[in-house]
């Protein structure tokens, strides 16, 4: 019988693991999650809805310090407004859902925006804002490690091979995007088979135990 909870309060375990990852990871974060300095970047802001019931709305992201965005590319059913500084700089950029109703909780998106990163910049803290249709605001804006995390880009050394014009970057970027999408996605499912096999595996050792 003690054996049986054990197993029991395993598979349990790895159920709110499963869990935790898959609350953990969903969050605002901006693509790819490191990028060369001085160089120009295809930069993607990844977007999940997860609040039950309601619709995100609207997303503010400030522009990183070490970060210049230029221009930003059309997203269809959202529009999008720049705000810039006294010296005409983009300082955050905000997409608001002008029809269909936003990004419901089982939705995600990705709106992107381009720029060139800094010589000096040792490292990219986007800081987002995410509105749903209820009004409530989810502050993207916390240290590593935090409930509601900013979004970090690594710079690293600049490299030989670009010229400091990005000709090869949006190519890269997309690349980056989808091994980090499929990394996302990868560790939901490996827990959540561990978990139906440990759930198996406790249903298994009951029965036996029934049956002596």
């Amino acid at each position: 019988m003690k054996q049986i909870k054990k197993w029991t309060i395993a598979a349990a375990m790895a159920v709110c693991l499963m869990m935790f990852a898959g609350v953990a990871s969903a969050h605002v974060t901006v693509q790819p999650p490191s990028v060369p300095a001085n160089s120009y970047q295809v930069f993607a802001v990844r977007v999940p809805s997860e609040e039950k019931g309601v619709s995100t709305v609207k997303v503010q992201v400030k522009v990183a310090e070490g970060a210049v965005i230029s221009r930003v590319e059309p997203k269809p059913g959202w529009t999008s407004e720049l705000e810039k500084d006294a010296d005409g700089a983009v300082t955050s950029i905000t997409w608001t859902a002008a029809e269909g109703g936003g990004l419901s909780e089982t939705e995600f998106t990705e709106f992107r925006m381009s720029g060139k990163v800094n010589e000096d910049a040792a490292q990219l803290v986007w800081k987002a804002y995410q509105t749903y249709s209820d009004n409530k605001v989810v502050e993207w804006v916390g240290a590593d490690g935090s409930d509601k995390p900013a979004s970090v880009t690594t710079v690293t050394a600049a490299t030989a091979e670009g010229d400091g014009h990005g000709h090869d970057t949006g190519a890269a970027a997309e690349a980056s995007d989808a091994k980090d999408s499929d990394s996302d996605s990868a560790l939901p499912l490996t827990l959540s088979i561990i978990a139906v096999a440990l759930g198996a595996a406790a249903l298994v050792l009951a029965a036996r135990k029934n049956k002596k």
